[in-house]
């Protein structure tokens, strides 16, 4: 049972599942919902808190998301972030311009230690700022408690009313007390008791999974990545024998992987569940020949996911659901978090097509980031070797490899990646860095090797520190394991010449390639 709540309304930012998962870091139970959502809904759920979220628009514009008057009037503490700072202060009589200077990326702000949002808060420090309006005019009642150099009015309060609104992003990693100032807004301001853990969402989720399924028969896509492999676990727990796992090997795995997989969940495993094993390499590299574009990609790999497990289906007989381990970050990405946009497709999001003979599909981590799942990983007494493996998209090394995928590309990029991976390990940093892995570039260059012209690949490094997968910065691993890691790669996978590490961030890059 829930007893608190803390809701945040989506305008359509792209970082409005991360602002429920930092409520959830405060140990207080957080949905999300449209902008759409009712008075009257909001009314009946009793939230301890609301928070709005940031959005691409223009609050002042006539076909901008907005909310009514009456929501700021419930007696409910509300916190608006970025556009829902700005749309708080439209609304209750504010005014909002475009501003003569864009404010993105990292800035320093300043703000007044006397604000209760703000407490324990240094009087200056790094935020992430994103936006091209500012809040010229606050609203009757409201002070100024926050301003940046080019942002007079960076945060605003009606203390007596408990609205507060600020400019920036406090949800992301880059503001470097973000955290703090939403649990001072959850915890101090709201009331929370935060009670909520990890063991709760776990026991909910096997209770409903039960309710849904009844005496169903369930297919799992087990790919032996974290994500699946904690899915399949918690439908095991829920239904027993009644789950079928299906682990699809389509030759753009890492190397070796396929066999570790089968070695863990399969009849030796340790793991009582209905393991099939389907080797489609060869039908995949046919699929994909030819094929450059990433999009192009991503969706042969998924209607070929999909087609497998249709056949699959049909050898096992009917099968009323399909369990599946998508994660927030690939709904958001993918445009179906609310009202986020689509920055890439995922071929484990967004349903079924209509000759899919399932009734439903079954996404028990759908709401959860990367270090959520790893915890329910735990929580369900997955060893810590699995819980804490590298992640691993749905399409593979289909979107490891820029330009088109060959088996002769396959092999290059696993050879690299398996020593990446090693010398990582051997030096003791895996466990300290978010996600790292080795790409291969469609770039060929000229290069010497033993007194002879080569004209071969680079293979792109890639090494992230990230706790939440929706922003990332690059990971700063020392300059000797780099240069083993390039002359081992150079050395010992043929047909690579050269090799670059990646410093991009996460934004405005991606952590993957494509």
């Amino acid at each position: 049972m829930k007893k608190e709540l803390v809701i945040v309304i989506d305008f359509g930012g792209q970082y409005n599942q991360l602002v429920a998962r930092r409520v959830r870091e405060c140990n207080v139970y957080c949905e999300i919902y449209s902008y759409k959502v009712s008075l009257e809904k909001i009314k009946a759920m009793h939230p301890k808190g609301i928070i709005l979220t940031g959005g691409p628009n223009s609050c002042y514009e006539a076909k901008a998301p907005t909310y009514s008057k009456e929501l700021f009037e419930l007696g409910i503490p509300v916190l608006g972030l970025c556009y829902g700072a700005q749309l708080m202060q439209h609304v209750l009589g504010g005014k909002v311009e475009r501003a003569d200077v864009r404010e993105y990326g990292k800035t320093e702000v300043f703000v007044k230690q006397t604000s209760p949002l703000f407490h324990n808060v240094p009087t200056s420090s790094i935020c992430w700022m994103s936006h091209f309006d500012y809040i010229s005019t606050v609203a009757p009642g409201f002070s100024i408690s926050g301003h940046t150099a080019d942002c007079p009015s960076a945060a605003c309060e009606n203390v007596e009313q408990n609205l507060y609104a600020i400019q920036f992003h406090p949800e992301v990693l880059h503001t470097v007390e973000g955290t703090k100032i939403l649990t001072n807004f959850v915890i101090d301001v709201c009331g929370c008791v935060a009670d909520w853990r990890m063991d709760s969402f776990v026991e909910e989720q096997i209770s409903l999974i039960k309710e849904k399924v009844g005496d169903g028969k369930v297919l799992c896509a087990l790919s032996g990545g974290v994500d699946s492999s904690v899915a399949a676990v918690l439908l095991s727990k829920a239904i027993g024998n009644q789950l079928t796992c299906v682990f699809v090997d389509h030759g753009l795995l890492r190397k070796d992987e396929g066999d570790e997989v089968e070695a863990i969940f399969g009849p030796e495993g340790s793991y009582d569940l209905n393991f099939i094993r389907v080797n489609v390499q060869q039908r995949y590299y046919d699929k994909l020949k030819g094929v450059t574009e990433p999009e192009e990609k991503r969706k042969i790999i998924g209607e070929e996911f999909i087609r497998v497990f249709e056949e699959e289906a049909q050898k096992i007989g009917a099968v009323d659901f399909l369990v599946q381990g998508t994660i927030y970050p690939d709904v958001v990405e993918s445009g179906l978090g609310g009202e986020s946009a689509v920055i890439k497709s995922h071929h484990n999001v967004g349903g079924l097509p209509d000759c899919v003979d399932f009734k439903e599909i079954i996404e028990p981590l759908r709401d959860l980031f990367k270090d959520e799942v790893r915890k329910v990983g735990l929580e369900l007494d997955i060893p810590e070797y699995l819980v804490f493996r590298q992640p691993f998209p749905g399409p593979g090394l289909g979107i490891r490899i820029i330009g088109e995928v060959t088996e002769e590309k396959v092999k290059m990029v696993q050879e690299a990646d398996f020593i990446y991976r090693e010398e990582i390990a051997k030096a003791g940093i895996d466990r300290s860095i978010g996600q790292y892995f080795a790409a291969l570039t469609n770039m060929r260059s000229v290069g010497v090797m033993g007194d002879e012209r080569t004209y071969d690949y680079a293979v792109a490094l890639r090494a992230v520190n990230t706790i939440d997968f929706m922003t990332a910065e690059s990971a700063e691993i020392p300059y000797e394991i780099l240069n083993k890691v390039m002359s081992r790669i150079i050395n010992e996978v043929r047909g690579v010449n050269r090799v670059m590490y990646d410093l991009t961030s996460k934004p405005p890059g991606t952590i993957e390639f494509e």
